[in-house]
């Protein structure tokens, strides 16, 4: 079992190999991933949304990220792991963002760390990258942003906005990214952003020319039916097994079908002692 790293990474885009990457945020998916054969793992801020049940990221805190970072961490032997800086930990300075960085891979078990943004981070992203520690760009719609994008909107729409965007990416590279996120942005332009980078891209409802893609995994296990973005494809539908499953458990609980004896645990040492009657001793 060879251990994939950014280089890994570098040489699958310079070979015309596609990167497989999903996002998880405890150990058991970790694990199950990790064993599956996954190139690289995101533990995500998206966690504010399909794990602590927040409308969207911002919540999130670095205490919150590192938590479940090191929950991945001890699953993931092979594929490369990557954390989102949360909303706050880099905006403000770059000390902020190269200490919360460092605290991702000392304490948390993180490789790599992720953040937002375009080349208003390029100085932010080169003193994490001085701090030897990789960055992973993220482009198009930005979750973080999604007040200033006004929702959550494909970007990169029209020439103009095109040419800023890869102008963006084109910056991080400079900058010392090692691969950039593309994400909700028109397949045209994720094509040419791909083709002029030198590193990675991983797509995102951005088209099929990345050099990779990820998706949340909840939603490619079909964990929350209602959510259906048109780039997401369900590979299962565990949500509703889960509910099956769940309502199967209750009606055999109701039932006094389970635990049958089969399933029970004998001790011989402990003998049953009839209830005492009225007036016994």
């Amino acid at each position: 079992m060879k251990k994939v790293t950014i280089r890994t990474l570098q040489a699958m885009k310079d070979a015309g190999e596609r990167i497989g990457m999903l996002t998880a945020y405890d150990a058991t998916f970790a694990r199950l991933f990790d064993q599956a054969g996954l190139d690289a793992i995101l533990v995500g801020d998206s966690l504010g949304m399909v794990v602590q049940g927040h409308p969207h990221t911002l919540p999130v805190t670095l205490d919150d990220m590192l938590y479940h970072t090191r929950a991945v961490a001890r699953s993931v032997h092979r594929a490369h792991l990557v954390a989102d800086l949360p909303f706050g930990t880099y905006q403000v300075s770059r000390e902020d963002a190269v200490r919360a960085a460092v605290r991702l891979v000392a304490e948390g078990g993180a490789e790599a760390v992720k953040l937002e943004g375009g080349r208003d981070f390029v100085p932010v992203i080169e003193a994490i990258v001085r701090a030897s520690i990789p960055v992973m760009g993220h482009l198009g719609l930005t979750p973080q942003s999604f007040h200033k994008l006004g929702g959550y909107v494909v970007q990169g729409r029209g020439e103009e906005k095109a040419r800023r965007l890869l102008e963006d990416a084109l910056a991080l590279e400079e900058a010392g990214c090692y691969a950039v996120v593309l994400e909700s942005i028109p397949a045209e332009l994720a094509a040419q952003v791909t083709g002029r980078l030198r590193i990675p891209t991983i797509g995102i409802g951005a088209g099929p020319s990345c050099s990779g893609q990820i998706l949340v995994c909840y939603d490619l296990l079909g964990l929350d039916p209602s959510f259906t973005p048109r780039f997401v494809k369900r590979f299962a539908e565990l949500g509703q097994a889960t509910s099956a499953a769940v309502a199967r458990y209750l009606a055999e609980v109701r039932a006094g079908a389970f635990p049958a004896t089969a399933h029970s645990f004998a001790d011989p040492e402990i003998r049953l002692v009839p209830p005492a009657k009225d007036g016994d001793e």
